[in-house]
């Protein structure tokens, strides 16, 4: 009997069914939309390489009539990146198998597909979290001194926070994001109105919401939100997951904050986004995750075929590719 990467079920099926897994989770995958994508064959090496272009210094030498000037030198800088491969499985009986009134195999893909995506967009948030480039909400010098949130007090909200990171990412000739990897299982990316991106955790949305330009989804008119997209402040807009936690017990007194410990705040990183700030291998395509199907049979372990199993593997990573091209603002959330 052939032997193929799916376990028991054939590659057309175990196309379907990895189809299927990434329809399920690219809901869940945030950072994927919004950094620069690639995907890795099968067979592949394990070292994935994004690549940088350098700016090129200004021309403001005039030039010479008739004398052609000098070349300048172009160049790159390739940014390595090893991937991490990531899996789970779950054991499934005979008797659940066979008698269960539910499509058990069907629900097991939902949870799995959740799962999968929710590994890889922390995997990847994990990363990208300890980039260089911090900024913290009450002007301190570190995390254990952070006290105020992003719109700094509530009684008299303010844009500062956010505008000292736009500025920063400005000054860096940070670009706007107008590119984004589309939702689907597919390799596509689809234009999008040009902003920075913030996302954060949506214990935050109070005091996102509460910045004095903010406008919710609901009033963009004829452009498109992002899954999981609360709005926009000028030129920023915030996205949330669940994934994107805070560090515990962290800050300062926690005051009127939401606190863990019930001592110290809990410090939430609020991480502002520019183009080609970081690098992704994306979950799409036929090699963006393989999913496998056990069926029971004997074998000397279980000789009586009493279970088999559901799970999933895939090949992942991210790398940041310049620190000036994203920033990291820390604040509190309002209890």
């Amino acid at each position: 009997m052939a032997v193929t990467q799916y376990g028991d079920i054939g590659p057309r099926t175990g196309a379907w069914a990895a189809t299927e897994l990434l329809r399920r989770a690219t809901p869940y995958l945030v950072l994927e939309k919004f950094g620069q994508a690639v995907t890795v064959p099968a067979n592949k090496t394990k070292l994935v390489k994004f690549r940088r272009y350098n700016a090129l210094p200004l021309a403001t030498s005039p030039l010479s009539e008739g004398v052609t000037p000098a070349s300048t030198a172009f160049s790159a800088t390739d940014v390595p990146a090893t991937l991490t491969q990531l899996g789970a499985v779950v054991q499934v009986s005979d008797i659940i198998a066979d008698t269960h009134e539910d499509p058990v195999l069907a629900e097991m893909t939902n949870v799995l597909a959740e799962q999968a995506a929710q590994s890889v967009e922390l995997l990847r948030f994990n990363i990208l979290k300890g980039g260089i480039n911090a900024l913290y909400s009450n002007n301190v010098a570190g995390r254990s001194s952070v006290v105020a949130p992003i719109q700094v007090s509530a009684a008299t909200p303010s844009m500062l926070n956010q505008r000292r990171v736009t500025r920063a990412l400005k000054r860096q000739n940070a670009r706007y994001i107008t590119k984004v990897v589309r939702s689907t299982p597919n390799w596509e990316t689809v234009n999008v109105a040009a902003s920075y991106v913030c996302v954060v955790h949506p214990d935050c949305e109070g005091d996102i919401r509460s910045l004095p330009s903010f406008t919710p989804v609901e009033r963009y008119g004829q452009m498109t939100p992002y899954e999981s997209e609360l709005g926009k402040a000028e030129d920023v807009r915030y996205v949330t997951s669940t994934l994107f936690s805070p560090w515990v017990n962290a800050g300062g007194a926690a005051g009127s904050s939401i606190s863990t410990g019930g001592t110290n705040a809990d410090v939430y990183p609020y991480l502002y986004l520019g183009a080609d700030a970081y690098g992704i291998v994306a979950l799409k395509g036929s090699s963006g995750i393989t999913p496998t199907v056990v069926s029971p049979k004997p074998s000397d372990s279980d000789p009586l075929a009493q279970r088999g199993s559901v799970g999933w593997k895939a090949l992942t990573t991210a790398v940041v590719l310049n620190d000036l091209f994203m920033a990291r603002m820390e604040a509190v959330a309002t209890a």
